[in-house]
């Protein structure tokens, strides 16, 4: 089957083409054509296989047709994430670049000024997290009584992030003769219960297993101690192989993000960091440094996990073992996309046994233990000292033992001249030894002194005569 037989417009056609897409995926197959015919999905796959494209196509082809008005999006795509929402309007802008779609991004983080404006204007496609949507309903600058179609993407994650509540108000708001698309890679009950309240007679589309992983991807379980310093020892013998080109490692805290990424660089390898407490231009930045392969590894917490489609990862790392199940799914989906194959080690400490129970339970698989030799000996990375850090600037004569000696003296940023000063004479000075040694040689000097002073010249009495020596007898 061709994208040809899925109903999509001639235009549209030459941009799939022309973007290098012949084919379609699975869910992309079975979606498209439904989604032309106006019915409400339910679409079940793993991550990976192309769902974004498996609304985005349909919707440019049917929102061609009409004219946007201020404040009232025709549609609605709702995302758990920044970074998962910037990436569909990507995928708006490539595959509707032959169309007059307008579009609009509302996610926090940035200004809010500036989106207000591209409200007022009319939008076709509004893109949004469901904080900021809110957000601005509440202030009265947006109205979703003209929203036709809603796309719910990565159900599961809302779940799990806590945006169901302001899910079903959103839902509530919207008119109620619309298209709902809902796609998600896994389906727990308050999904199915979400969808059973907002959807009409779904057409449930499902391409894989709930749950299930992506078979191109091979996956490891590598027993470490849980140590921290023990997990960087194997994370580094396992990154030193040569077919690593790039991976992400996914991390359970942020903090462990910060001090991992830290350690990384240490070592010498080209690493940044991703977390939710950097600010959203950073985590771009971030990320198109990890796209443009100025740095090939990306230490990252969940807030990657889901949606990111960066092309060519070869390997993903769970440095911690993640504590939702649904997690590792997602975790590992970020290689072995679009047909291409990976690489997944999960570290797993004793504490980690039910956290792998529940993982296996979930994708219905043993997962391959790897025992590993015992890593090389590493060099320690050289610290860095105040002699490391400042600017060598000056030389010195410095007297040691009488014997003159050149050495290198490093000012520090700020010239100290007084503590210069103080430490100068001191150079000078005897060891402590030998002026302890020479102080007690003047004490005794002293006292040998004063003893001579006060002993009478006769060698006699040393004192007062006493009246009785001082009587005479006469003979």
């Amino acid at each position: 089957m061709s994208f040809a037989d899925l109903g999509l417009s001639d235009e549209l056609l030459k941009t799939v083409t022309d973007a290098g897409y012949t084919e379609p995926t699975p869910i992309q197959a079975s979606a498209i054509p439904s989604v032309l015919m106006m019915r409400d999905i339910i679409g079940i796959a793993q991550t990976g296989t192309g769902k974004t494209a498996a609304f985005v196509l349909p919707m440019i082809d049917i929102l061609a047709h009409g004219r946007s008005r201020a404040r009232m999006p025709r549609s609605l795509i709702l995302e758990p994430t920044r970074e998962l929402a910037a990436q569909v309007a990507e995928n708006f802008e490539k595959y509707g670049a032959g169309q007059k779609l307008s579009m609009a991004l509302l996610i926090g983080g940035v200004s809010m000024g500036d989106q207000i404006k591209a409200l007022e204007k009319g939008v076709d496609v509004l893109i949004a997290t469901p904080g900021r949507l809110m957000d601005l309903f509440q202030r009265g600058n947006i109205l979703l009584t003209g929203c036709s179609m809603l796309v719910i993407d990565e159900a599961d994650r809302m779940l799990d992030m806590g945006f169901i509540p302001d899910i079903e108000e959103i839902c509530t708001k919207l008119p109620k003769q619309r298209q709902t698309l809902l796609f998600s890679a896994t389906m727990p009950p308050p999904i199915k219960k979400l969808a059973d309240k907002f959807l009409e007679n779904p057409k449930t589309i499902e391409v894989a297993r709930p749950a299930s992983t992506n078979i191109n991807i091979a996956q490891f379980v590598v027993p470490v101690a849980p140590q921290s310093f023990e997990k960087r020892k194997r994370l580094r013998q396992l990154l030193g192989q040569e077919e690593v080109r790039n991976a992400i490692i996914f991390c359970n805290r942020k903090t462990t993000v910060r001090e991992l990424n830290k350690s990384l660089k240490q070592h010498g390898f080209r690493s940044g960091e991703i977390h939710g407490d950097m600010e959203q231009p950073q985590r771009l930045a971030e990320l198109e440094l990890f796209k443009r392969g100025d740095i090939n590894i990306l230490v990252a917490s969940d807030v990657a996990a889901r949606g990111l489609d960066i092309k060519g990862v070869s390997h993903v790392f769970n440095f911690d073992a993640p504590w939702h199940p649904d997690d590792y799914v997602h975790r590992i989906g970020r290689t072995g996309r679009g047909g291409a194959t990976g690489t997944a080690y999960t570290f797993v400490a004793p504490d980690d046994a039910e956290n792998l129970q529940n993982i296996e339970k979930l994708t219905g698989q043993k997962i391959d233990r790897l025992e590993l030799p015992a890593p090389a000996e590493e060099e320690r990375p050289a610290r860095r000292t105040r002699r490391d850090r400042a600017p060598r600037t000056a030389e010195v004569e410095v007297e040691v033992n009488t014997a003159p000696v050149a050495e290198t003296v490093e000012e520090a940023p700020r010239a100290r001249p007084a503590r210069a000063r103080r430490e100068e004479p001191r150079r000078e000075q005897p060891r402590h030894d030998e002026a302890r040694e020479q102080r007690s040689d003047d004490r005794r000097r002293d006292r040998r002194r004063s003893h001579q002073d006060e002993t009478p010249d006769d060698g006699g009495w040393n004192g007062p005569i006493p009246d009785f020596l001082k009587v005479s007898f006469g003979i």
